[in-house]
């Protein structure tokens, strides 16, 4: 139907007719307004989508770690580890590193910082690996193997790390220790746990073994560095702590102290400094101690 001056729509749902003046604009109006809020919600999707910078899988998946000094944080075997360049080395040289632990989420901190710095610039590496509190426990070992197969297979670096164990470390370096002899320059520890009765006592480190409390008992002999030292004696690998003498936390006469005594029945030794009345502390002599400082540098190679 037509009629002059105007144009008649039909609408379906109800049967009558608008003129074009009074209903087509303002739908028109309408029409644009949705289109227009359309338009600007899949710029912002676009944008989100292709313009803004997205992480990579890799950048999203990469292990993440403070370190006192800037190095690498990398996974051996699903678990993070970390490894600090060292400084002024040459071309083509085989680079010494110390083999820290215990390597857990905050470990190592702001106290290793000063010895740390003394290691690089000794032209000295450090590195270390997270094993959970593995108290020294086969599984523990395993992966410091792995950590040792990817520094010196892999890397380039020393077949002959120094170990160095502050407190529980003690007991995961001491135990890969005395499994591998032939693979370790020296030892080291800061108030080190030497003897699983004392720390962290049977019942606690048990699950870490895959055992009962009672089983590990048994089977003591096994895996306890305290008791199974012969090996660093007949290797004549080099040994140094430091331990305070009112320590209760980790007690002198029940770790390093009976470790020394025990190398001395087998002829062997152990440089032992004891300051008086430290503890088991976050005292600076412990981790500004120039004779460990001293002692790495002078075995490792």
């Amino acid at each position: 139907m037509r009629r002059w001056g105007m144009a008649v729509i039909p609408v379906t749902s109800t049967g009558s007719e608008f003129p074009a003046s009074e209903d087509r604009v303002p739908r028109m109006s309408n029409n644009i307004s949705r289109l227009s809020i359309r338009y600007v919600l899949i710029a912002v999707v676009w944008s989100i989508c292709f313009c803004l910078p997205m992480a990579s899988a890799d950048e999203t998946d990469a292990p993440k770690k403070t370190l006192p000094l800037a190095g690498e944080v990398f996974t051996v075997n699903g678990h993070v580890a970390f490894l600090i360049p060292a400084q002024n080395v040459k071309a083509g040289s085989t680079v010494p590193w110390v083999w820290y632990a215990p390597t857990l989420p905050n470990l190592p901190s702001d106290a290793e910082k000063w010895m740390f710095e003394k290691f690089t610039a000794a032209g000295i590496a450090i590195a270390g690996i997270d094993a959970g509190e593995s108290y020294g426990s086969p599984n523990g070992n395993r992966l410091y193997s792995a950590l040792y197969e990817e520094l010196t297979e892999r890397r380039g670096y020393s077949k002959k790390p120094v170990l160095l164990g502050r407190s529980r470390g003690g007991l995961m370096t001491l135990s890969w220790a005395v499994n591998n002899p032939e693979k370790v320059g020296g030892w080291a520890g800061i108030y080190p746990v030497c003897n699983l009765s004392s720390y962290p006592g049977l019942s606690n480190a048990a699950s870490a073994f895959e055992l009962s409390a009672e089983d590990l008992e048994k089977r003591l002999v096994e895996f306890n560095p305290v008791d199974r030292f012969d090996s660093l004696a007949e290797a004549k690998v080099p040994l140094f702590a430091i331990h305070g003498d009112v320590d209760t936390v980790v007690p002198l006469e029940k770790n390093t102290g009976l470790l020394k005594s025990r190398l001395e029945e087998k002829g062997w030794s152990l440089e032992l400094i004891v300051p008086k009345g430290q503890g088991h502390n976050m005292w600076d002599g412990f981790f500004q101690c120039s004779e460990l400082v001293d002692f790495v540098i002078k075995h490792a190679h």
